[in-house]
C-alpha cells in the first residue's frame, strides 16, 4: 500500500483545533501523538533533506522533535551533535522555536559521556549553542550511570532547570529500580524530577518494557515515549521474505523475519491495516498510542514521502478486537 495523501493532508494545519486537540500533557509541555525522531539528519538525511521532513512535520500538525548530542558520532566523519545542529539551524531559518518542542540527550556522546554534574553542565552548554537556543524542553539522561549518585546528578540537573536552561527532565535507558531511587529522591530533596521515561518498546520488543519498568511509570504518572518504535523499519511492512530494502538498517530488522513472532505480527499488522485503509507503520504506531503511559512514539523519516503513515497515527482509533489481535500474534 502506497500513500496518497501529503503530510499536511494527513492531519490538518496545525493551526486548526482539529491538530492540537490530539496533544498530550507531559509535564508542563503538550506533544503531540507522534514525536519526529531526529537520528537521521546528519546522518543518512543531509540538511536539505532534513529541513523538508521538518516542515512537513510541523505542517502536518506535528510539535515534538527527538535528538540527543550522540547523534551521529558512529558515522564516519562526524563527531556527535550533527543532528543538533542541523535542528538548530532549522529553527534559526524558520523562526519558530516556541511553536515546537525540543527534546535532546546527555551521557552519550564520547567526550561527554556519563551524568558527573560537570559533564551534564559542560554538554548542556554544548546542546545549546548548536540547537541555537537558549533552553531545551525536555532533556533527558540518554544512558543511566550508576558511577554516580542519584542526587548528584538530580542536583545538577535541578541546577539546570532553575537556571531556565532546560524546561523539564526525563530519563532514557534505566533501570526500575533506579528510576524509583530518582522520583524519591526528587521528591523528597525538593529537586526537579522525571516527567518522562524513553524505552525501547514496540510489537516486537515489548518486555523492554512492560513489567517493573512500566509499573513505575503508572505509578507516578510518567509519559513514556517509546524508541524503535517501528523496530528500525520492520514495522513498516517492508521487510518480506524475499525482499532486498536499501537501508543502513536492513540487517537488524530483517532479523525478525526469522522469528515466529515477527512473521505473526507481520499478519496482523496487514490484518489490521487493511482494515483502516492505511499502512502497517500507521497500526503498529497505533498500538504504541493506545498503551497505558504511552504519550508519543519516536519514529524518524528519512524523506518526506515517509512522513504521512507515521503522522497518521494521530487518526487512527484500534477497537478492542484489533488491540487483542496485535496483543497475541506479539506475546
Amino acid at each position: 500500500m502506497t500513500a496518497s495523501r501529503s503530510a499536511s493532508d494527513i492531519a490538518g494545519n496545525p493551526g486548526t483545533p482539529g491538530a492540537r486537540s490530539t496533544r498530550k500533557p507531559l509535564g508542563s509541555l503538550s506533544v503531540s501523538p507522534l514525536c519526529l525522531g531526529g537520528n537521521v539528519f546528519g546522518w543518512t538525511a543531509d540538511e536539505a533533506e532534513s529541513f523538508a521532513v521538518l516542515d512537513a512535520y510541523v505542517a502536518g500538525g506535528g510539535n515534538f522533535i527527538d535528538t540527543a548530542d550522540a547523534y551521529s558520532h558512529w558515522v564516519p566523519g562526524n563527531k556527535g551533535g550533527e543532528s543538533e545542529t542541523v535542528i538548530g539551524n532549522w529553527l534559526a531559518s524558520r523562526g519558530n522555536r516556541s511553536e515546537v518542542v525540543i527534546a535532546t540527550k546527555v551521557g552519550a556522546l564520547p567526550g561527554y559521556k556519563g551524568l558527573s554534574p560537570a559533564t551534564i553542565k559542560a554538554a548542556v552548554d554544548a546542546s545549546l549553542t548548536r540547537l541555537r537556543t537558549d533552553y531545551i524542553d525536555l532533556y533527558y539522561t540518554h544512558y543511566d550511570d550508576e558511577s554516580v549518585e542519584v542526587p548528584e546528578f538530580l542536583t545538577a540537573l535541578d541546577d539546570l532547570v532553575r537556571a531556565g536552561k532546560v524546561r523539564e527532565i526525563a530519563a532514557s535507558n534505566i533501570s526500575a529500580q533506579r528510576l524509583e531511587e530518582s522520583l524519591a529522591c526528587s521528591a523528597h530533596e525538593g529537586l526537579a524530577r522525571y516527567v518522562a521515561l524513553q524505552p525501547h518498546y514496540n510489537l516486537v520488543s515489548r518486555d523492554t518494557y512492560e513489567g517493573e519498568l512500566a509499573e513505575v511509570a503508572a505509578r507516578h504518572d510518567l509519559a513514556a515515549v517509546p524508541y524503535y518504535a517501528l523496530a528500525s523499519g520492520f514495522l513498516t511492512g517492508k521487510y518480506r521474505p524475499g525482499s532486498t530494502v536499501d537501508s543502513v538498517r536492513t540487517g537488524k530488522a530483517a532479523t525478525h523475519l526469522e522469528t515466529d513472532r515477527g512473521r505473526r505480527v507481520l499478519q496482523a499488522l496487514d490484518t489490521v491495516a487493511t482494515a483502516h485503509g492505511t499502512e502497517p507503520a500507521t497500526i503498529a504506531l497505533a498500538w504504541l498510542a493506545a498503551q497505558p503511559t504511552v504519550a508519543a512514539p519516536i519514529a524518524s523519516a528519512r524523506t518526506v514521502e515517509q512522513l504521512p503513515a507515521l503522522l497518521a497515527v494521530g487518526e487512527v482509533s484500534l477497537t478492542e478486537a484489533e488491540l487483542k489481535l496485535l496483543d497475541e500474534a506479539s506475546a
